[in-house]
């Protein structure tokens, strides 16, 4: 899961695009982040959850 454990494959990862800047933040806390940044708070999103199941079947 290490390859996958990142704020950009979370389902609370978000952006926002203005004025040419991409801003990325967690919606579920509400604090701005970076899409490889990693928090214990990780929920993966339902493809990334296919991944790690077929890597690691006794996962997810």
């Amino acid at each position: 899961m290490k390859d996958y454990h990142c704020c950009a494959t979370c389902i609370h990862f978000a952006h926002i695009k203005k004025n040419n800047k991409t801003d990325y933040f967690c919606a579920r806390l509400g604090f701005e982040t970076k899409p490889a940044y990693k928090f214990n708070c990780w929920e993966p999103k339902e493809h990334i959850k296919r991944l790690i199941s077929k890597e690691h079947p006794s996962s997810y």
